[in-house]
């Protein structure tokens, strides 16, 4: 089973981790970062860069495919070599997956229209803005198509995803090697629980890309 997972400059590290932490595990899996180029791809903190091994063209028919999300991906919005290389991955495509804005880019693609998914939460209006049918859940599946929120939710999602694949205990057995038992030192990982003037700080960032963490 191979898992393509796509980079592009700045995108967000975690969002691109955690699949490659759940989904790489499964028995028979075969992970590949791909990139327009081969070579090291810079994270959004730019200290941080993983290598893309194949192209887009080297891949053109992955099991799984897997978009992160990150401040770069507005960059992405218009670049055909990755839209384009998502239509035609999407087309045999197993499951076609996303965290946090990787979401926008398959919606650029055409891919999500009128479907369910979600993103990060300062980018639910962009993604309904984009014909799709938004929503805060921090994992939606819609057909093949399973998108998620924020940053580490893409640990949640590689799990369920796992466990929809190779069943229940594969997915527990993953989630117990990885020692997932979250325990957060505070409350305040969504806009519902954060304190109401950090939400208001980061919705009040006159562009996304200059708030989003992922």
């Amino acid at each position: 089973m191979q898992i393509a997972i796509a980079l592009y400059e700045r995108f967000t590290a975690l969002d691109a981790i955690g699949p490659y932490q759940t989904l790489g595990l499964m028995p028979g899996a075969e992970v590949v970062f791909v990139a327009e180029r081969t070579g090291p791809v810079r994270d959004d903190q730019g200290r941080l860069g993983l290598v893309a091994d194949k192209t887009f063209a080297e891949v053109p028919d992955p099991d799984i495919l897997v978009v992160p999300g990150g401040p770069g991906q507005s960059d992405q919005m218009e670049n055909e070599e990755l839209l384009g290389w998502l239509r035609t991955a999407d087309a045999t495509s197993t499951w076609t997956t996303s965290v946090c804005t990787g979401s926008l880019a398959l919606a650029a693609a055409g891919l999500l229209r009128g479907r369910r998914a979600t993103s990060h939460w300062l980018a639910l209006d962009m993604l309904a803005g984009l014909g799709v049918e938004s929503t805060a859940q921090r994992v939606v599946f819609d057909g093949k198509y399973v998108t998620a929120a924020g940053v580490s939710s893409g640990i949640d999602m590689g799990l369920t995803l796992v466990g929809r694949i190779a069943g229940d205990e594969a997915a527990q057995s993953i989630q117990l090697m990885t020692e997932y038992d979250p325990q957060p030192p505070y409350d305040a990982g969504s806009p519902d629980k954060a304190p109401a003037h950090l939400v208001d700080r980061f919705r009040g960032r006159s562009r996304f890309r200059e708030a989003a963490t992922g």
